[in-house]
Protein backbone atom coordinates (compact mmCIF):
# COMPACT_ATOMS: atom_id res chain seq x y z
CA UNK A 1 0.00 0.00 0.00
CA UNK A 2 2.84 2.52 -0.68
CA UNK A 3 1.11 4.18 -3.50
CA UNK A 4 -0.46 7.36 -3.36
CA UNK A 5 -3.67 5.35 -5.80
CA UNK A 6 -3.90 3.11 -2.22
CA UNK A 7 -3.00 5.66 0.54
CA UNK A 8 -6.29 7.20 -0.12
CA UNK A 9 -8.50 4.00 -1.38
CA UNK A 10 -11.68 3.66 0.55
CA UNK A 11 -11.82 1.19 2.58
CA UNK A 12 -14.95 0.34 4.10
CA UNK A 13 -15.88 -0.30 7.51
CA UNK A 14 -17.97 -2.60 9.32
CA UNK A 15 -19.85 0.50 10.55
CA UNK A 16 -19.86 2.88 7.76
CA UNK A 17 -20.60 0.26 4.93
CA UNK A 18 -22.02 -2.81 6.64
CA UNK A 19 -24.32 -2.61 9.95
CA UNK A 20 -25.37 0.97 10.21
CA UNK A 21 -26.36 3.40 9.45
CA UNK A 22 -28.95 3.81 12.91
CA UNK A 23 -31.79 5.39 10.80
CA UNK A 24 -35.57 6.15 9.92
CA UNK A 25 -37.23 4.81 6.63
CA UNK A 26 -37.96 2.48 4.80
CA UNK A 27 -34.45 2.38 2.26
CA UNK A 28 -30.61 2.85 3.86
CA UNK A 29 -29.78 3.31 -0.31
CA UNK A 30 -32.87 5.70 -0.62
CA UNK A 31 -33.70 7.40 2.65
CA UNK A 32 -29.82 6.97 4.60
CA UNK A 33 -28.00 8.12 1.68
CA UNK A 34 -30.18 10.94 0.02
CA UNK A 35 -30.21 12.25 4.18
CA UNK A 36 -26.03 12.11 3.86
CA UNK A 37 -26.36 13.85 0.85
CA UNK A 38 -28.57 16.44 2.43
CA UNK A 39 -26.24 16.86 4.95
CA UNK A 40 -23.24 17.83 2.53
CA UNK A 41 -25.14 19.75 0.89
CA UNK A 42 -26.42 21.35 3.92
CA UNK A 43 -22.58 22.41 4.79
CA UNK A 44 -21.84 23.99 1.70
CA UNK A 45 -24.67 26.79 2.08
CA UNK A 46 -23.92 28.35 5.31
CA UNK A 47 -25.35 31.69 3.64
CA UNK A 48 -28.82 29.28 3.98
CA UNK A 49 -30.15 27.08 1.29
CA UNK A 50 -31.93 29.02 -1.36
CA UNK A 51 -34.15 27.58 -4.28
CA UNK A 52 -33.08 23.50 -5.05
CA UNK A 53 -33.95 21.60 -7.89
CA UNK A 54 -33.24 17.83 -7.42
CA UNK A 55 -33.46 16.42 -10.87
CA UNK A 56 -33.84 12.33 -11.21
CA UNK A 57 -33.08 10.10 -14.24
CA UNK A 58 -36.62 8.91 -15.83
CA UNK A 59 -34.19 5.64 -16.82
CA UNK A 60 -33.29 5.16 -12.82
CA UNK A 61 -34.88 3.79 -9.93
CA UNK A 62 -35.19 7.14 -7.84
CA UNK A 63 -37.77 8.45 -10.67
CA UNK A 64 -40.48 6.17 -9.78
CA UNK A 65 -39.46 4.94 -5.92
CA UNK A 66 -38.18 8.93 -4.27
CA UNK A 67 -41.22 9.25 -2.85
CA UNK A 68 -42.34 6.11 -1.25
CA UNK A 69 -38.50 4.67 -0.40
CA UNK A 70 -38.17 7.73 1.37
CA UNK A 71 -35.30 9.41 -0.79
CA UNK A 72 -37.44 13.14 -0.37
CA UNK A 73 -38.21 12.22 3.57
CA UNK A 74 -34.55 11.53 3.32
CA UNK A 75 -32.72 14.42 1.56
CA UNK A 76 -35.14 16.99 3.31
CA UNK A 77 -34.14 15.97 6.79
CA UNK A 78 -30.75 16.27 5.69
CA UNK A 79 -30.83 19.70 4.64
CA UNK A 80 -32.83 20.74 7.30
CA UNK A 81 -29.81 19.36 9.74
CA UNK A 82 -32.05 17.32 11.46
CA UNK A 83 -29.87 13.70 13.22
CA UNK A 84 -31.19 10.81 11.28
CA UNK A 85 -32.55 9.59 14.27
CA UNK A 86 -35.15 12.52 14.89
CA UNK A 87 -38.78 11.69 14.74
CA UNK A 88 -39.47 14.89 12.88
CA UNK A 89 -38.27 13.26 9.74
CA UNK A 90 -41.52 11.67 9.42
CA UNK A 91 -43.31 15.01 9.00
CA UNK A 92 -40.56 15.98 6.46
CA UNK A 93 -42.87 18.30 4.38
CA UNK A 94 -44.25 20.10 7.44
CA UNK A 95 -40.73 20.55 8.79
CA UNK A 96 -39.57 22.22 5.79
CA UNK A 97 -42.33 24.46 5.04
CA UNK A 98 -41.71 25.85 8.64
CA UNK A 99 -38.28 25.93 7.59
CA UNK A 100 -39.03 27.70 4.49
CA UNK A 101 -36.93 25.00 2.42
CA UNK A 102 -37.56 25.55 -1.33
CA UNK A 103 -36.91 22.17 -2.81
CA UNK A 104 -38.72 21.05 -6.01
CA UNK A 105 -38.38 17.50 -8.08
CA UNK A 106 -38.06 16.93 -11.58
CA UNK A 107 -37.60 14.21 -13.80
CA UNK A 108 -35.71 14.18 -16.95
CA UNK A 109 -33.57 12.08 -19.09
CA UNK A 110 -29.79 12.49 -17.89
CA UNK A 111 -28.24 9.14 -19.11
CA UNK A 112 -26.43 8.16 -16.28
CA UNK A 113 -25.36 4.27 -14.99
CA UNK A 114 -26.05 4.82 -11.63
CA UNK A 115 -29.83 3.92 -11.17
CA UNK A 116 -29.83 6.18 -7.78
CA UNK A 117 -28.31 9.56 -9.27
CA UNK A 118 -29.15 12.97 -7.58
CA UNK A 119 -28.65 15.82 -9.94
CA UNK A 120 -28.83 19.31 -7.80
CA UNK A 121 -29.15 22.11 -9.47
CA UNK A 122 -28.79 25.86 -7.35
CA UNK A 123 -30.69 28.32 -9.38
CA UNK A 124 -30.30 31.43 -7.26
CA UNK A 125 -27.08 30.60 -5.86
CA UNK A 126 -23.87 32.92 -6.14
CA UNK A 127 -21.51 30.51 -4.61
CA UNK A 128 -21.63 27.11 -7.07
CA UNK A 129 -24.65 25.90 -9.09
CA UNK A 130 -24.66 22.22 -9.26
CA UNK A 131 -23.56 19.18 -8.02
CA UNK A 132 -24.28 15.24 -8.53
CA UNK A 133 -24.44 12.38 -6.38
CA UNK A 134 -24.80 8.57 -6.31
CA UNK A 135 -26.01 5.84 -3.58
CA UNK A 136 -23.86 3.18 -3.75
CA UNK A 137 -26.28 1.12 -1.25
CA UNK A 138 -26.90 0.75 2.48
CA UNK A 139 -26.82 4.86 3.04
CA UNK A 140 -23.68 4.86 1.27
CA UNK A 141 -23.16 8.11 -1.51
CA UNK A 142 -20.28 9.71 -3.12
CA UNK A 143 -20.69 13.42 -4.45
CA UNK A 144 -19.13 12.84 -8.31
CA UNK A 145 -19.71 16.22 -9.74
CA UNK A 146 -19.30 19.64 -7.89
CA UNK A 147 -19.98 22.62 -9.88
CA UNK A 148 -18.62 20.74 -13.20
CA UNK A 149 -15.44 19.42 -11.39
CA UNK A 150 -15.19 15.39 -11.25
CA UNK A 151 -14.50 14.28 -7.52
CA UNK A 152 -14.94 11.56 -5.37
CA UNK A 153 -16.31 12.31 -1.47
CA UNK A 154 -17.73 9.94 0.30
CA UNK A 155 -18.28 12.08 3.53
CA UNK A 156 -15.76 10.14 5.16
CA UNK A 157 -13.31 13.06 5.81
CA UNK A 158 -13.10 16.69 6.75
CA UNK A 159 -13.03 18.42 3.35
CA UNK A 160 -12.22 21.38 2.05
CA UNK A 161 -13.11 22.75 -1.25
CA UNK A 162 -11.93 26.29 -2.80
CA UNK A 163 -12.68 27.11 -6.13
CA UNK A 164 -10.17 29.88 -7.63
CA UNK A 165 -9.16 31.57 -11.17
CA UNK A 166 -6.20 29.47 -13.01
CA UNK A 167 -3.19 30.51 -11.40
CA UNK A 168 0.59 29.97 -11.84
CA UNK A 169 2.11 26.56 -10.35
CA UNK A 170 3.49 28.34 -7.63
CA UNK A 171 0.60 29.51 -6.16
CA UNK A 172 -0.36 25.76 -6.14
CA UNK A 173 2.61 25.13 -4.13
CA UNK A 174 2.38 28.36 -1.11
CA UNK A 175 -1.52 26.61 -0.56
CA UNK A 176 -0.78 23.38 -0.66
CA UNK A 177 2.32 24.18 2.12
CA UNK A 178 -0.45 25.51 3.96
CA UNK A 179 -2.36 21.91 3.79
CA UNK A 180 0.69 20.42 5.28
CA UNK A 181 -1.62 18.45 7.49
CA UNK A 182 -4.21 17.30 5.27
CA UNK A 183 -4.26 13.38 4.26
CA UNK A 184 -4.82 13.86 0.43
CA UNK A 185 -4.86 17.50 -1.72
CA UNK A 186 -6.51 17.54 -5.25
CA UNK A 187 -6.59 20.22 -8.02
CA UNK A 188 -8.99 19.45 -10.56
CA UNK A 189 -8.49 21.88 -13.82
CA UNK A 190 -11.83 23.22 -15.20
CA UNK A 191 -11.84 25.97 -18.16
CA UNK A 192 -11.99 28.90 -16.98
CA UNK A 193 -11.12 28.09 -12.73
CA UNK A 194 -9.22 25.39 -10.74
CA UNK A 195 -10.89 23.57 -7.79
CA UNK A 196 -8.65 22.68 -4.81
CA UNK A 197 -10.19 19.69 -2.97
CA UNK A 198 -8.24 18.85 0.40
CA UNK A 199 -9.65 15.89 2.61
CA UNK A 200 -7.84 15.93 6.68
CA UNK A 201 -8.62 13.51 9.73
CA UNK A 202 -9.30 16.79 11.87
CA UNK A 203 -11.11 19.86 11.10
CA UNK A 204 -9.19 23.22 8.95
CA UNK A 205 -8.87 25.54 11.00
CA UNK A 206 -10.80 28.91 10.34
CA UNK A 207 -8.22 30.78 10.45
CA UNK A 208 -6.34 29.10 7.49
CA UNK A 209 -9.44 29.56 5.74
CA UNK A 210 -9.30 33.77 6.02
CA UNK A 211 -5.95 33.55 5.03
CA UNK A 212 -6.82 31.63 1.90
CA UNK A 213 -9.48 34.05 1.08
CA UNK A 214 -7.43 37.30 2.25
CA UNK A 215 -4.76 36.14 0.09
CA UNK A 216 -6.25 34.34 -3.06
CA UNK A 217 -9.80 35.81 -3.43
CA UNK A 218 -11.21 32.68 -4.05
CA UNK A 219 -14.78 32.34 -5.98
CA UNK A 220 -15.82 29.74 -3.44
CA UNK A 221 -14.30 28.38 0.05
CA UNK A 222 -15.93 26.12 1.73
CA UNK A 223 -15.12 23.29 4.82
CA UNK A 224 -17.96 20.53 4.96
CA UNK A 225 -17.56 18.00 8.04
CA UNK A 226 -17.17 14.36 8.17
CA UNK A 227 -21.26 12.57 7.37
CA UNK A 228 -20.13 9.18 8.36
CA UNK A 229 -19.45 7.58 11.75
CA UNK A 230 -16.34 6.29 11.25
CA UNK A 231 -13.24 8.90 8.97
CA UNK A 232 -10.67 7.40 7.17
CA UNK A 233 -7.28 8.26 7.09
CA UNK A 234 -3.66 7.90 4.85
CA UNK A 235 -2.05 4.89 5.13
CA UNK A 236 -4.77 2.25 6.07
CA UNK A 237 -2.59 -0.58 6.81
CA UNK A 238 -5.46 -3.59 6.88
CA UNK A 239 -4.41 -7.22 8.49
CA UNK A 240 -5.92 -8.56 5.39
CA UNK A 241 -8.24 -7.18 2.28
CA UNK A 242 -9.42 -10.72 0.71
CA UNK A 243 -10.68 -14.08 1.73
CA UNK A 244 -7.54 -15.62 1.33
CA UNK A 245 -5.16 -13.20 3.19
CA UNK A 246 -7.59 -13.68 6.20
CA UNK A 247 -7.78 -17.25 6.59
CA UNK A 248 -4.09 -17.71 5.99
CA UNK A 249 -4.07 -15.13 9.31
CA UNK A 250 -6.45 -17.24 10.54
CA UNK A 251 -4.22 -20.42 10.47
CA UNK A 252 -1.49 -18.79 11.86
CA UNK A 253 -3.25 -17.14 14.93
CA UNK A 254 -6.20 -18.89 15.50
CA UNK A 255 -8.48 -16.09 15.75
CA UNK A 256 -12.26 -16.82 15.11
CA UNK A 257 -14.39 -14.78 12.44
CA UNK A 258 -15.34 -12.19 15.10
CA UNK A 259 -11.60 -12.07 16.37
CA UNK A 260 -10.71 -11.47 13.09
CA UNK A 261 -13.57 -9.13 12.13
CA UNK A 262 -12.37 -6.90 15.03
CA UNK A 263 -8.81 -6.99 14.27
CA UNK A 264 -9.91 -5.44 10.41
CA UNK A 265 -11.99 -3.07 12.22
CA UNK A 266 -9.20 -1.81 14.44
CA UNK A 267 -7.10 -1.17 11.21
CA UNK A 268 -9.38 0.47 9.49
CA UNK A 269 -10.93 3.13 12.14
CA UNK A 270 -7.85 3.52 14.14
CA UNK A 271 -10.31 2.49 17.62
CA UNK A 272 -9.08 -0.14 20.07
CA UNK A 273 -10.82 -3.27 20.97
CA UNK A 274 -12.67 -1.90 23.54
CA UNK A 275 -13.84 1.21 21.51
CA UNK A 276 -15.05 -1.42 18.76
CA UNK A 277 -16.97 -3.46 20.90
CA UNK A 278 -18.76 -0.84 22.49
CA UNK A 279 -19.54 0.93 19.10
CA UNK A 280 -21.00 -2.68 18.43
CA UNK A 281 -22.60 -3.38 21.71
CA UNK A 282 -24.25 0.21 21.16
CA UNK A 283 -25.95 -0.82 17.96
CA UNK A 284 -26.95 -4.30 20.27
CA UNK A 285 -28.97 -1.97 22.54
CA UNK A 286 -30.92 -0.71 19.96
CA UNK A 287 -31.91 -3.73 18.05
CA UNK A 288 -32.95 -5.02 21.35
CA UNK A 289 -35.26 -1.79 21.80
CA UNK A 290 -36.48 -2.34 18.26
CA UNK A 291 -37.47 -5.90 18.70
CA UNK A 292 -39.53 -4.61 22.05
CA UNK A 293 -41.42 -1.62 20.41
CA UNK A 294 -42.18 -4.03 17.49
CA UNK A 295 -43.42 -6.76 19.51
CA UNK A 296 -45.53 -3.59 21.33
CA UNK A 297 -47.07 -2.92 18.46
CA UNK A 298 -46.53 -0.44 15.50
CA UNK A 299 -49.28 2.04 13.26
CA UNK A 300 -48.20 4.05 10.07
CA UNK A 301 -50.75 5.59 8.01
CA UNK A 302 -48.33 4.91 4.97
CA UNK A 303 -47.79 0.75 5.00
CA UNK A 304 -49.29 -2.31 3.63
CA UNK A 305 -48.93 -4.69 6.48
CA UNK A 306 -50.25 -4.06 9.85
CA UNK A 307 -49.42 -5.29 13.26
CA UNK A 308 -48.26 -9.44 12.42
CA UNK A 309 -45.49 -9.97 14.98
CA UNK A 310 -48.46 -9.94 18.07
CA UNK A 311 -50.48 -12.38 16.75
CA UNK A 312 -46.94 -14.59 15.40
CA UNK A 313 -45.99 -14.63 19.33
CA UNK A 314 -50.14 -15.44 20.22
CA UNK A 315 -49.90 -18.70 18.34
CA UNK A 316 -46.42 -19.65 19.46
CA UNK A 317 -47.59 -19.27 23.27
CA UNK A 318 -50.66 -21.16 22.60
CA UNK A 319 -49.25 -24.36 20.64
CA UNK A 320 -50.73 -23.20 17.19
CA UNK A 321 -47.77 -22.87 15.23
CA UNK A 322 -45.14 -25.67 13.63
CA UNK A 323 -42.46 -26.26 15.96
CA UNK A 324 -39.45 -25.09 14.06
CA UNK A 325 -37.28 -23.88 17.25
CA UNK A 326 -34.94 -21.47 16.39
CA UNK A 327 -36.60 -20.39 13.02
CA UNK A 328 -40.06 -19.35 14.77
CA UNK A 329 -38.55 -17.54 16.62
CA UNK A 330 -36.15 -15.76 14.40
CA UNK A 331 -39.57 -15.12 12.00
CA UNK A 332 -41.01 -13.01 15.29
CA UNK A 333 -38.18 -10.78 15.99
CA UNK A 334 -37.72 -10.58 12.29
CA UNK A 335 -41.54 -9.43 11.88
CA UNK A 336 -40.98 -6.47 14.87
CA UNK A 337 -38.08 -4.71 13.38
CA UNK A 338 -39.29 -5.02 10.14
CA UNK A 339 -42.88 -3.88 11.29
CA UNK A 340 -41.02 -0.53 12.82
CA UNK A 341 -39.10 -0.08 10.13
CA UNK A 342 -42.32 0.47 8.02
CA UNK A 343 -43.55 2.56 11.00
CA UNK A 344 -40.51 4.57 10.70
CA UNK A 345 -39.10 3.95 13.93
CA UNK A 346 -35.39 3.48 14.67
CA UNK A 347 -33.72 0.53 12.91
CA UNK A 348 -30.07 -0.64 12.66
CA UNK A 349 -29.35 -1.69 8.59
CA UNK A 350 -27.54 -4.38 8.07
CA UNK A 351 -26.71 -4.18 5.50
CA UNK A 352 -29.72 -2.13 4.04
CA UNK A 353 -32.86 -0.96 5.60
CA UNK A 354 -34.67 -3.25 3.56
CA UNK A 355 -33.36 -6.83 5.07
CA UNK A 356 -32.62 -5.17 8.19
CA UNK A 357 -34.55 -8.12 10.01
CA UNK A 358 -32.53 -11.28 9.16
CA UNK A 359 -29.11 -10.81 10.67
CA UNK A 360 -30.15 -9.18 14.33
CA UNK A 361 -33.69 -11.08 14.54
CA UNK A 362 -32.21 -14.37 13.84
CA UNK A 363 -28.75 -13.90 16.29
CA UNK A 364 -31.04 -13.16 18.96
CA UNK A 365 -33.09 -16.29 18.36
CA UNK A 366 -30.27 -18.35 18.24
CA UNK A 367 -28.66 -16.67 21.07
CA UNK A 368 -31.87 -17.61 23.27
CA UNK A 369 -31.96 -20.86 22.33
CA UNK A 370 -27.84 -21.49 23.49
CA UNK A 371 -28.00 -19.24 26.91
CA UNK A 372 -26.26 -16.59 25.07
CA UNK A 373 -24.98 -13.18 26.40
CA UNK A 374 -24.74 -9.70 24.61
CA UNK A 375 -21.39 -10.46 23.99
CA UNK A 376 -22.01 -13.98 21.67
CA UNK A 377 -24.07 -11.09 20.02
CA UNK A 378 -21.77 -8.60 19.82
CA UNK A 379 -19.16 -11.64 18.25
CA UNK A 380 -21.83 -13.09 16.19
CA UNK A 381 -22.32 -9.09 14.51
CA UNK A 382 -18.94 -8.98 14.12
CA UNK A 383 -18.38 -12.05 12.30
CA UNK A 384 -21.48 -11.26 10.35
CA UNK A 385 -20.42 -7.86 9.44
CA UNK A 386 -17.02 -9.28 8.00
CA UNK A 387 -18.88 -11.43 5.49
CA UNK A 388 -20.20 -8.03 4.52
CA UNK A 389 -16.79 -5.91 4.15
CA UNK A 390 -16.01 -8.62 1.35
CA UNK A 391 -18.77 -7.63 -0.55
CA UNK A 392 -18.62 -4.42 -0.06
CA UNK A 393 -14.73 -4.64 -1.53
CA UNK A 394 -16.04 -6.50 -4.22
CA UNK A 395 -19.96 -6.71 -5.07
CA UNK A 396 -22.76 -4.30 -4.31
CA UNK A 397 -25.40 -3.93 -0.95
CA UNK A 398 -27.71 -1.74 -3.43
CA UNK A 399 -30.75 -3.70 -4.74
CA UNK A 400 -30.87 -1.01 -7.60
CA UNK A 401 -27.83 -2.28 -8.91
CA UNK A 402 -27.59 -5.83 -8.12
CA UNK A 403 -31.56 -7.12 -7.15
CA UNK A 404 -32.67 -8.26 -3.65
CA UNK A 405 -29.78 -10.68 -3.81
CA UNK A 406 -28.03 -8.03 -2.69
CA UNK A 407 -29.98 -7.00 0.64
CA UNK A 408 -31.54 -10.12 1.88
CA UNK A 409 -29.15 -12.04 -0.04
CA UNK A 410 -26.14 -10.71 1.67
CA UNK A 411 -27.92 -10.60 4.55
CA UNK A 412 -28.45 -14.26 4.57
CA UNK A 413 -24.85 -15.24 4.27
CA UNK A 414 -23.85 -12.48 6.93
CA UNK A 415 -26.34 -14.46 9.28
CA UNK A 416 -25.06 -17.96 8.64
CA UNK A 417 -21.46 -17.06 9.33
CA UNK A 418 -22.70 -15.01 12.19
CA UNK A 419 -25.21 -18.63 13.54
CA UNK A 420 -21.17 -20.87 13.02
CA UNK A 421 -19.77 -18.30 15.13
CA UNK A 422 -22.57 -17.92 17.82
CA UNK A 423 -21.79 -21.73 18.03
CA UNK A 424 -18.20 -21.89 18.27
CA UNK A 425 -17.97 -23.30 14.56
CA UNK A 426 -14.46 -21.71 13.62
CA UNK A 427 -13.73 -19.54 10.97
CA UNK A 428 -13.74 -21.89 8.44
CA UNK A 429 -16.74 -23.20 8.73
CA UNK A 430 -18.31 -20.00 9.10
CA UNK A 431 -17.01 -18.44 5.73
CA UNK A 432 -18.29 -22.20 4.22
CA UNK A 433 -21.86 -21.53 5.68
CA UNK A 434 -21.61 -17.85 3.98
CA UNK A 435 -20.27 -19.42 0.76
CA UNK A 436 -23.23 -21.64 0.77
CA UNK A 437 -25.92 -19.09 1.58
CA UNK A 438 -25.21 -16.91 -1.17
CA UNK A 439 -25.21 -19.66 -3.60
CA UNK A 440 -28.81 -20.52 -2.75
CA UNK A 441 -29.93 -16.18 -2.94
CA UNK A 442 -28.31 -15.53 -6.36
CA UNK A 443 -30.97 -13.97 -8.72
CA UNK A 444 -33.10 -12.77 -6.05
CA UNK A 445 -35.56 -10.18 -7.52
CA UNK A 446 -36.39 -6.68 -5.91
CA UNK A 447 -40.31 -6.29 -7.00
CA UNK A 448 -41.73 -4.10 -3.78
CA UNK A 449 -45.73 -4.26 -3.89
CA UNK A 450 -46.93 -0.86 -4.50
CA UNK A 451 -43.18 0.44 -4.30
CA UNK A 452 -43.19 0.25 -0.45
CA UNK A 453 -40.37 -1.64 1.51
CA UNK A 454 -42.65 -4.42 2.55
CA UNK A 455 -44.09 -7.03 0.26
CA UNK A 456 -42.22 -9.57 -0.89
CA UNK A 457 -39.85 -7.90 1.56
CA UNK A 458 -40.50 -9.44 4.67
CA UNK A 459 -41.24 -12.73 3.77
CA UNK A 460 -37.53 -12.39 1.82
CA UNK A 461 -36.41 -11.61 4.93
CA UNK A 462 -37.65 -14.95 6.54
CA UNK A 463 -36.48 -16.87 4.02
CA UNK A 464 -33.08 -15.32 4.19
CA UNK A 465 -33.23 -16.24 7.73
CA UNK A 466 -34.19 -20.09 7.34
CA UNK A 467 -31.61 -20.43 3.99
CA UNK A 468 -29.25 -18.84 6.72
CA UNK A 469 -30.02 -21.59 9.85
CA UNK A 470 -29.62 -24.28 7.04
CA UNK A 471 -26.56 -23.76 5.73
CA UNK A 472 -24.79 -22.71 9.43
CA UNK A 473 -26.05 -26.63 10.46
CA UNK A 474 -24.84 -27.73 7.33
CA UNK A 475 -21.66 -25.99 7.84
CA UNK A 476 -21.22 -26.70 11.33
CA UNK A 477 -21.95 -30.52 10.03
CA UNK A 478 -18.72 -30.47 7.26
CA UNK A 479 -20.73 -30.30 4.33
CA UNK A 480 -18.48 -28.93 1.55
CA UNK A 481 -19.24 -25.43 0.16
CA UNK A 482 -18.04 -26.82 -2.79
CA UNK A 483 -17.50 -23.00 -4.45
CA UNK A 484 -15.13 -20.78 -2.44
CA UNK A 485 -16.53 -17.62 -1.48
CA UNK A 486 -14.41 -15.28 -2.92
CA UNK A 487 -15.63 -16.86 -5.81
CA UNK A 488 -19.01 -17.26 -5.18
CA UNK A 489 -19.07 -13.08 -4.58
CA UNK A 490 -17.90 -12.64 -8.12
CA UNK A 491 -20.42 -14.76 -9.28
CA UNK A 492 -23.04 -13.02 -7.35
CA UNK A 493 -22.34 -9.98 -8.66
CA UNK A 494 -22.66 -10.55 -12.47
CA UNK A 495 -25.63 -12.20 -11.39
CA UNK A 496 -27.07 -9.71 -9.76
CA UNK A 497 -26.10 -7.11 -12.66
CA UNK A 498 -27.56 -9.31 -15.49
CA UNK A 499 -31.00 -9.08 -13.87
CA UNK A 500 -33.23 -6.68 -15.78
CA UNK A 501 -33.38 -3.49 -14.84
CA UNK A 502 -37.20 -3.71 -14.35
CA UNK A 503 -36.67 -6.42 -11.86
CA UNK A 504 -33.65 -4.20 -9.57
CA UNK A 505 -36.28 -2.13 -6.98
CA UNK A 506 -37.77 0.22 -9.92
CA UNK A 507 -41.33 -1.18 -8.98
CA UNK A 508 -41.52 -1.74 -12.62
CA UNK A 509 -41.84 -5.53 -12.98
CA UNK A 510 -42.90 -9.02 -11.11
CA UNK A 511 -45.11 -8.69 -7.72
CA UNK A 512 -45.13 -4.61 -8.45
CA UNK A 513 -46.62 -4.95 -11.47
CA UNK A 514 -49.83 -7.20 -10.43
CA UNK A 515 -53.38 -5.59 -10.17
CA UNK A 516 -53.48 -5.97 -6.16
CA UNK A 517 -50.51 -3.99 -5.94
CA UNK A 518 -51.35 -1.30 -7.98
CA UNK A 519 -54.61 -1.11 -6.36
CA UNK A 520 -52.71 -0.93 -2.97
CA UNK A 521 -50.59 1.84 -4.35
CA UNK A 522 -53.61 3.90 -5.21
CA UNK A 523 -55.67 3.29 -2.02
CA UNK A 524 -52.23 4.30 -0.23
CA UNK A 525 -51.35 7.39 -2.58
CA UNK A 526 -54.86 8.59 -1.69
CA UNK A 527 -53.81 8.92 1.97
CA UNK A 528 -50.79 10.57 2.01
Amino acid sequence: MDSDENMMRYYPSIFNDVIGPVMRGPSSSHCAAAYRIGRFIRFLHEKGLGKIRVVYDESGSLATTHETQGSDMGLFSGLLGFEISDKRMVNYHREAEKAGLNVSIEIARLGFDNPNTYVFRFDDSSEISSLTAISTGGGMFDIIDFDGFPVSSKGDYFELFVILPKTAETTKTEIQLTLSHADDVQWIEGKFEILLQAKSQVKFAEKLLIQITNKYAPRFIRQVEPVLPVISRREIRLPFESIGEMLVLHRKTGWSLAQLAIEYEKSRSGLSEVDVRNKMMEIIRILSQSIEEGLQGTEYKDRILGYQSGAFRDGLAQGQLLDIGTLNKAILYITALMEVKSSMGLIVAAPTAGSCGTLPGTVFAATEDCDGEDTRICDALMAGGLIGIFVALNSTFSAEIGGCQAECGVASGMTAAALVTLFEGGAGKAIAAASMALQNSMGMVCDPVASRVEVPCLGKNIMAASNAIACANMALAGFDQVIPLDEVIAAFDKAGRSIPRELRCTALGGLSLTPTSKEIEKRLNKKT
